[in-house]
This record gives structure tokens, sequence and C-alpha cells, in this order.
């Protein structure tokens, strides 16, 4: 019977991440779920994210209660057919040992490690997972953030493809010296950093900023994109949360912080204090607040959006979707829906503007389906 019972174990998501808390089981022991049922919500030092069903299962065991810390593989629930009885889940639990850093997980840890590449003098930070002879995927971050919003996102696409995220000019541990914050020019840099990296052709993946800068990319050389997702994406409209621009960039105490951070969540509860405090981190490094400064002036100038590409980014010739967080309280979802005639939109809900940390399942989905629909 040992081969019908199935471990659930804490995930790993993102390349830090070393144990997590659960909030709270969605699914009672006993119950039934089919693949990618949501089971519980795990609360790690970024965000709390919730546990989709890799299979359908019936849930026979729940090992660790709300507010159970486990490390990285620890056993979480037992899953099993009912003729299983309960004394051969009480053995498979009793039997159970997380699984230790082996020589394979230390291979993986550093073909993961953060790397650089230079272009035009700058360093750039990128970190790459997945191997394979598909076409890659490049991630491209907003404002302000990281690569390591997409510590979600990333692994997931990186099954069986090559998947790399980049640190921005003037973000994370790339170069702060920005000498021009234009969309163009970050264009460029980023063209240039896929030559470095010897990526050709890609799907190219941005968020906020980030997809503004994709779309500036993708109307410059169509060519070279397989297809096109923007999640909450800046260029689409003038509108923007001028009040939390204005703030991130003057943050510097934990209480700032905490207030503008809330604002890209639908629920606020999710903004950790390791998030709030890797951005106070952030706006400490010599250069940044002023980079930062310069950026929100050419991206946002007088509370609007300087530039537009909407209608460009609707006649693009390559598969292009939209995704927004239903509750963005930074970009208003209405530049997704003027877009819906034209372009597949997809509307989240209960998600702000980190649709892709907030609901990751659903937003991977959706670039899974777009990218395996080229293949």
């Amino acid at each position: 019977m040992a081969a019908e019972i199935t471990a659930i174990t804490m995930p790993k998501w993102g390349l830090t991440m070393t144990e997590g808390t659960v909030v709270g089981w969605l699914k009672q022991q006993g119950q039934s779920f089919k693949t990618g049922e949501e089971l519980l919500e795990i609360e790690t030092t970024k965000i709390t994210n919730v546990f989709e069903a890799p299979e359908a299962g019936t849930l026979r065991r729940i090992v660790a209660p709300a507010g159970a810390t486990l490390p990285v593989g620890g056993l979480l629930a037992v899953t099993a057919p009912e003729e299983v009885s309960d004394s051969d889940i009480d053995r498979f639990v009793a039997g159970f040992a997380v699984p230790e850093v082996a020589s394979e997980a230390g291979a993986e840890a550093e073909a993961a490690r953060p790397r650089e590449v230079e272009v035009d003098g700058l360093r750039l930070r990128y970190v790459e997972l997945g191997e394979g002879t598909s076409v890659p995927v490049l991630l491209l971050h907003g404002f302000g953030a990281d690569l390591n919003t997409w510590m979600f996102t990333q692994p997931a696409l990186a099954e069986g493809t090559r998947v790399v995220a980049l640190d921005l000019p003037g973000h994370g541990g790339s170069s702060k010296e920005l000498p021009d914050a234009g969309g163009e020019t970050l264009a460029a840099i980023v063209g240039k950093a896929l030559a470095a990296l010897g990526i050709e052709r890609m799907h190219l993946v941005g968020h906020s900023m980030g997809g503004g800068i994709a779309s500036s990319f993708a109307l410059r050389q169509p060519e070279r994109i397989a297809t096109l997702s923007l999640i909450a994406s800046a260029s689409l409209g003038a509108e923007i949360n001028a009040a939390f621009i204005d703030g991130f960039v003057r943050a510097s105490r934990r209480r700032e912080a905490v207030e503008v951070l809330s604002l890209l969540v639908h629920d606020p509860a999710l903004v950790s204090r390791t998030m709030v405090e890797d951005v106070l981190r952030y706006k400490r490094l010599d250069g940044v607040p002023a980079t930062l400064a310069k950026i929100a002036a050419e991206w946002f100038p007088d509370g609007k959006q300087r530039t537009y590409l909407r209608d460009a980014v609707a006649q693009l010739k390559i598969p292009v979707q939209i995704i927004w967080g239903r509750d963005d309280r930074i970009i208003p979802v209405a530049h997704a829906e003027a877009l819906a005639a034209e372009l597949p939109v997809h509307i989240i809900e209960e998600a702000g503007h980190l649709p892709h940390m907030e609901k990751a399942g659903e937003v991977n989905r959706l670039l899974k389906r777009l990218i395996e629909s080229q293949a």
C-alpha cells in the first residue's frame, strides 16, 4: 500500500527559501481534490502563497497544522486512496524523513546562483534556471523591484526550459548608475544583455515598468519575440498612482515602507517584515534614491505615465496576452479592460498589482499556456 501513499511536502519558492509556515488549510482531512485545487496557504519570509495540488487525490492525514513551521521538504500532509488503512498511513508518517541537502540539490543551488553580465559599462545581475532546446523565457520586473519578484514564476516555467530573470539597471544587484532612464534606452540595454547571454529569440514576460520595457523591445524587434505577456503593465495608459511612486521613492522608515508596499497587494497582510526590510536595505544603497527619483521623473512626470504604447501593442503581429489584478491600486485595471476587444485579457480576482505573487498558480498557468501554444 505504501506505493499508493503520497507525501505533500513544504515547497521551495525562490532561491533563499529554507522554511515556510502553514497559515491554514483550505481542504480538510478526508476531502478529495482535483489537480490544481488550492490545498493550503504557506507564509514565506517574502509573501504568503497558496499551495496547489500537483495531482488529484484524497487528503488522508494533515501532519502540519496551522501555525506549524517546516523546513523545505518537510511533511505537510499525506494523500492516499480511501482503501489505504490508517495504520499504513501511520507507518508512512512515522518513517518519513526530511531529505537532506544532497549533492544534486547543491548543484541545483549552484546553477541558480546569481551571476552578472556587463553591458555598456553596467553590471547586470541575473539568475538562470532550467535548460533545454526550446525558446527561452526572459522575465523583467517592475519599478523598485528586482528579480526576486519572480520567485513563484521562474521555477514553474523552468521545467525543461531556460528561464532568465534579470535585474534592470538601477535595481537589485545591478549597477545603480543610470545615464538615461528612458524606456527605449532600457530596452536597448536589455537587448545587449540578451546578446551577451546568447539569447536571440525569447518568450518575453514583463511586469509593471518591466512590461513597458518589454513592449518597447517587442515593438522594436518583434522578430525576436515568440510570445509577449504583460502583467499589470506600464505604458498602456496615462493613469498611475502618483502617491505610490512618490512614497516609494521617499520611504526611508519602516512605517512609510509598510504604507506604500501595502498598496501593491489585494490583502495588506501579505506584506511580510522581510519584504519591508529588503526594500529599506535596497533604498540605503549608494545611488539608489537618486536613481529611483530619476526613473520616476522619466517614466511618470507630473503623476502621469509618459509613454503610451497601447495602440502599437494591440497591433503587434505576435501572440500577446494581458494579465491584471482586479484590485490593482497602482495602475488601473481599466487599462487592461480597454484592450479586451483586441487582445486576450485575463483579470485575476482578489489580486492587486502583484498577481504573479498573489495568485501565482493562476498566472503561471496562463503564462505556460501561451508559451506552449507556440512550441
